[in-house]
């Protein structure tokens, strides 16, 4: 998987598609956890960043990927802010549905 593949068009895709299902449906159905460390914000909403992501691989991509497919949070991050999306680091506030 290459998080190059992402784009910021795919990522508001899977944005939208979290919206639209809730924060629990939306990981339970695409095989994602609770984000712990990075969370992507857009507006005044914070989301779980690797499943954000992930879905936004198959929007862009066809191809569906889990969790087990990433190595880790701060590659996540770093993608996201290379699309010009705001990323937060901390575990005291956990994403919104």
């Amino acid at each position: 998987m290459q998080l190059s593949d992402v784009t910021r068009e795919s990522v508001v895709k899977a944005i939208a598609e979290y919206d639209k299902l809730g924060r629990e449906e939306f990981l339970e159905r695409n095989g994602f956890g609770e984000a712990r460390d990075y969370f992507l914000v857009f507006g005044s909403r914070r989301y779980d960043s690797k499943a954000i992501v992930g879905v936004a691989y198959r929007h862009a991509t066809g191809e569906s990927r889990r969790s087990g497919d990433f190595t880790g949070g701060k590659n996540v991050a770093k993608r996201l802010r290379d699309l010009c999306f705001e990323v937060d680091e901390g575990t005291s506030q956990s994403a919104k549905s």
